[in-house]
């Protein structure tokens, strides 16, 4: 990035400090999203859970939701907010010392209980739901593994809670944070090769922190999430699965073939090992997986999946930038806005071919394709192709990054997928 952008960048960050609701000490921007989700759920009886991977912004969330409580009259003494990060609430990772510390604080009038990084805590579903079947309790947690809410946790607590997943900065956010919205292709330049952490934002200025903080990151998630939490053996060969998920995004992959080509350059392993390891990314919310959804047969296959990585700055971390693929990122990044718009997102298949999305809510589905560039008129004609073999009358969209106008093949609409990306 040379000294004429950056200086760019320095005087957008100054007008924004000034002109939006942001705490420049901190650099919290709200994230309205689900800011309003929690306002939404507020004082409802239901244990709300905000989950996401580490530095998505889950913690910030919770302290604004906290913040807005006190602005509208609720009394400090009835928030109850916990990180158990925080090594001074080590004592609290104990279930008992907890439960005994946050039952004597209660109040007779409403108590907003925040418990961040919950999954520190021992035993914590059998704390949440006695705290939760108490009156006047209004309990807010957050998790960076979806552990949280695996099948023995959602049991005990099921019918009761309402997950609200959570992600770094959309591109829209990015866009917003940084000013520039009438600048949509070199925002999102900017977007891909740094990164959608929302710190980052602190780190434009001198970009060769970016490479250290996202590193910081992945060794956190890897190491400690994963590695060690896993009692994970053989760390290389988990490093190099990681790399070959994070090189291969928007591409069919299966166990067996991780496994295949892992072996064939030395580090010998098996498919069972790869499903392993490849589980724990995902509980970790580092990667996401798209099954396949049979368009004509209308069933959901089991084989052959994708997966998309939470921040592509990682993927760059890791990789390097001679690996920006940009169709396939661009799909990456759409593949997360689908999920941030609450859509269940699968890949297509209609006879031999491949649809890049179906986005499935209560109003049916929305078919997807995702192009850098369909100007050539093979490519176009290649990318309309399995959207014209679908026969229902679900949308069908094609989005591209050419900043050309929109158009419409018999009910195919072409976009520019970065008007579509700030419209959510």
């Amino acid at each position: 990035m040379n000294s004429k952008n950056l200086l760019i960048l320095g005087l957008f960050r100054n007008i924004i400090y000034f002109m939006s609701d942001i705490d420049t000490s901190t650099m919290r921007i709200d994230r309205n999203e689900y800011l309003g989700r929690l306002w939404n759920l507020r004082g409802k009886k239901l244990i709300k859970i905000v989950t996401g991977i580490r530095r998505c912004g889950k913690s910030t969330v919770l302290e604004m939701f906290r913040d807005g409580l006190l602005r509208e009259g609720v009394s400090q003494e009835q928030i109850v907010f916990i990180n158990f990060e925080d090594y001074e609430h080590k004592a609290l990772r104990n279930p008992d010392n907890l439960y005994a510390h946050v039952k004597k604080l209660l109040t007779p009038k409403m108590n907003y209980l925040f418990f961040d990084e919950v999954q520190r805590v021992e035993n914590f579903p059998e704390v949440v739901d006695s705290l939760y079947i108490r009156d006047n309790v209004d309990l807010y947690l957050t998790g960076s593994n979806s552990s949280l809410l695996s099948s023995e946790i959602a049991t005990l607590i099921s019918g009761r809670y309402v997950e609200i997943p959570m992600l770094p900065f959309s591109f829209k956010e990015f866009t917003g944070a940084v000013g520039m919205e009438a600048q949509l292709p070199s925002a999102y330049r900017l977007y891909v090769e740094t990164s959608s952490f929302p710190y980052v934002l602190e780190l434009l200025d001198t970009p060769q922190e970016i490479h250290a903080y996202l590193e910081g990151i992945y060794n956190t998630i890897l190491v400690k999430d994963i590695i060690d939490r896993k009692r994970i053996a053989d760390s290389r060969v988990f490093q190099r699965v990681t790399q070959f998920v994070f090189d291969n995004i928007g591409l069919e992959l299966s166990p067996k073939k991780i496994a295949d080509t892992l072996t064939s350059n030395g580090r010998k392993t098996d498919s069972k090992t790869i499903e392993k390891y490849v589980a724990a990314l995902e509980e970790s919310f580092i990667v996401y997986r798209a099954g396949r959804y049979n368009i004509k047969g209308r069933e959901y296959l089991k084989s052959l999946e994708k997966y998309y990585v939470a921040d592509i700055g990682l993927r760059n971390y890791m990789l390097g930038k001679k690996s920006m693929d940009v169709g396939h990122i661009l799909e990456n990044v759409v593949y997360l806005e689908l999920r941030r718009r609450g859509y269940a997102v699968y890949v297509g298949k209609i006879d031999a071919m491949e649809v890049d999305f179906v986005a499935q809510d209560s109003q049916g589905n929305t078919y997807i394709q995702v192009a850098a560039s369909v100007r050539e008129p093979q490519t176009l004609q290649r990318e309309l192709r399995p959207l014209q073999a679908i026969r229902d009358n679900y949308p069908k969209l094609l989005l591209t990054l050419d900043d050309d106008p929109e158009a419409d093949y018999q009910g195919i609409l072409r976009r520019n997928a970065l008007q579509w990306l700030v419209e959510g």
